[in-house]
């Protein structure tokens, strides 16, 4: 339970249980006080810009109507067009979509794209759908929050338990709505409909990017580092990859049934075909052991990247956790007392607004190419992709030393300035 007692709270949010919401609060309120004269202003930054709550019905395959719950939430569009994902799960809640607007707000500003921070949502299992009520619920979806997207307005993309398919689906919808195409309305589409080379691997690249610039500043070499990831999706078996094909030992990987470890290294291709053949890490036949899911806390590391979903290291877990960095592949996945208790512990935690900014950062690239209808090759997509996670990564560290504050703070501070900046020098209206 997240409790914030010092905010003017809206009337739609539980001020026992402000969940993800209570989080981001809290990292505005440490950030508030590096910000001087701009800190007027940070009201702004509590506050999203428009919220949308939709009904969305759809007719099922036997004949029955559904109805689901669906958001978007447009956080702050100071410096440009909001940006940010949809994700379909039962889990999902408006405090949640509402921070991870934020969180978007935060990153975009952090490796500093023209855009603001959005987010979108659908509360429901779609493990429960066939293929043809998956695209209906996402057609009607699109219909209704049409008004407020757009390739200059808001521009949705993948995020948990949606793809390249479901963001097709979206442009379509939007095409038809419109009259024309625009296939800059959505990000993270399939190449053939405007997407880009390099979009799927681009937030677990970025991960590594980051984690690459993290072990050099803490000495730590990544050809032997041990590596443990939870989360074996887009984002961590990516990042799993790339770290495998460095050199990193990556000894421990856990995702919704259970850890797989070995220590000497698990064989990360091998266990790529091992989930896409039996759903899970379960049952892989390279492990020298399987653990319980609390367990993995425990495990010792160089490099623990968690990479599933927000508020999985807790003030209970944290004191279990033995490793040098955490890379956060997930949004929110840390409590701000599970910071506190990690930061106390001296270990470097490159914040998720920052390590995971590598999707949005090509997803700006593919948004480019869509309006230009020039496309770039993979090379070249990858090559800007890892100046801009290195300039940021940079940037922030050098707040972080000048200010003597945690890089989720820095990163926080330099985001923050830029946001407040465009909110002052644009003033209010009217």
């Amino acid at each position: 339970m997240t409790t914030v007692q010092a905010h003017a709270l809206p009337s739609y949010l539980n001020p026992e249980d402000l969940g993800p919401w209570g989080v981001y609060l809290q990292q505005i309120d440490r950030v508030t006080p590096h910000l001087g004269s701009l800190s007027r202003w940070v009201e702004t930054l509590k506050r999203p810009k428009r919220i949308l709550t939709v009904d969305v019905p759809i007719e099922r395959d036997d004949g029955t109507i559904a109805h689901y719950e669906g958001y978007r939430v447009q956080h702050n569009m100071s410096r440009g067009p909001g940006k940010g994902g949809v994700r379909f799960h039962q889990d999902v809640t408006l405090s949640e979509v509402m921070a991870l607007s934020a969180w978007m707000t935060v990153k975009n500003a952090a490796v500093n794209v023209p855009y603001g921070g959005a987010k979108g949502g659908i509360r429901v299992d779609p493990k429960t759908l066939s293929r043809g009520e998956l695209q209906r619920l996402t057609r009607r979806y699109t219909s209704e929050i049409s008004l407020i997207i757009g390739p200059n307005k808001d521009i949705p993309a993948p995020d948990v338990n949606t793809n390249e398919q479901v963001m097709a689906w979206m442009m379509d919808s939007y095409a038809m709505i419109e009259g024309n195409l625009s296939t800059g309305v959505v990000t993270g589409k399939p190449i053939s409909l405007g997407g880009s080379l390099g979009r799927r691997e681009a937030t677990g690249r970025g991960v590594f990017v980051v984690g690459r610039e993290a072990a050099a500043k803490r000495g730590v070499a990544i050809e032997g580092a041990r590596v443990a990831i939870q989360g074996f999706g887009n984002v961590g078996g990516v990042a799993a990859t790339m770290f495998a094909e460095a050199g990193s030992k990556v000894i421990a990987v856990q995702d919704h049934t259970g850890t797989v470890v070995h220590q000497g290294g698990l064989d990360v291709e091998r266990l790529h075909k091992h989930v896409a053949e039996c759903g899970s890490v379960t049952g892989f036949a390279g492990a020298e052991a399987f653990l319980d899911r609390d367990a993995f806390w425990g495990i010792e590391s160089d490099i623990l990247i968690p990479a599933a979903l927000e508020q999985q290291i807790t003030a209970a877990n944290a004191p279990k956790i033995r490793t040098k960095i955490i890379l956060e592949g997930a949004n929110g996945p840390t409590t701000p007392e599970a910071d506190d208790i990690l930061t106390d512990k001296d270990v470097l935690i490159v914040p998720d607004v920052l390590a995971n900014a590598g999707g949005v950062t090509v997803s700006y690239f593919e948004w480019v190419q869509d309006f230009s209808s020039f496309f770039w090759s993979e090379d070249e997509i990858n090559a800007r992709l890892t100046r801009i996670m290195q300039d940021a990564f940079n940037a922030v560290w050098s707040v972080s030393q000048e200010k003597k504050v945690t890089l989720r703070t820095a990163t926080f501070i330099l985001a923050c300035t830029r946001v407040l900046q465009a909110r002052e020098v644009r003033g209010l209206y009217p």
